[in-house]
């Protein structure tokens, strides 16, 4: 579905774009016109966001056919109390998360098990660069919370605001701040380590 192009951030979203593509998906005669659409839209943001957690391609591949087939049956449950955006994020969040718990339980893999096949996967893919320091930031990466770790790539990948993940995640902006800078934290320590070795 999605070849391996360089990252895109989440960019800007344009209300009267969604709304525009949000009244093509209401009218029974061009919801699949409207859906096309948004799928073009979103698509390669979302695979990204995805890719960013899962690492592999497969996987992220996966996830975002899983989300847009989420998208198609509920956008009827859609009531535009939040932005599309927001709530198309939230629904490839959700499904990342669920995702990521899942692989745990069935492989009954240690912590430090996933994350070094993780690694493995980060040197071998061509998606980043082959900068020394971006392919250590992406392994650093993988040594916090899963949910930090999202809060992290939306701030600094997607730069996208404390508000904006908030009504993703459902989350308030003052704990976003503290499990961001937490994630700095972290980071600068792990990388300092793995220099210092």
């Amino acid at each position: 579905m999605i070849t391996d192009l360089e990252p895109h951030t989440a960019g800007t979203n344009s209300d009267s774009e969604d709304a525009f593509i949000l009244g093509k998906i209401r009218d029974a005669s061009t919801r699949n016109y409207g859906f096309n659409l948004l799928v073009r839209k979103y698509q390669q943001k979302i695979y990204w966001h995805l890719r960013k957690m899962v690492i592999d391609h497969d996987d992220a591949d996966d996830l975002t056919q899983e989300t847009f087939i989420k998208i198609y049956r509920h956008m009827n449950s859609f009531r535009e109390d939040s932005r599309l955006y927001t709530w198309i994020y939230r629904i490839a969040t959700n499904e990342c998360l669920s995702f990521l718990q899942k692989k745990k339980r069935i492989f009954f893999l240690p912590l430090a098990d996933i994350t070094k096949e993780l690694e493995h996967k980060i040197d071998a893919s061509p998606f980043i660069s082959g900068d020394e320091v971006q392919r250590a930031l992406h392994k650093a990466l993988l040594h916090l919370p899963e949910k930090q770790r999202l809060v992290f790539n939306m701030k600094y990948f997607d730069d996208m605001s404390y508000e904006q993940i908030g009504d993703i995640t459902g989350t308030s902006v003052g704990a976003l701040k503290a499990s961001y800078h937490l994630a700095v934290k972290k980071i600068e320590e792990i990388l300092k380590g793995k220099l210092n070795h």
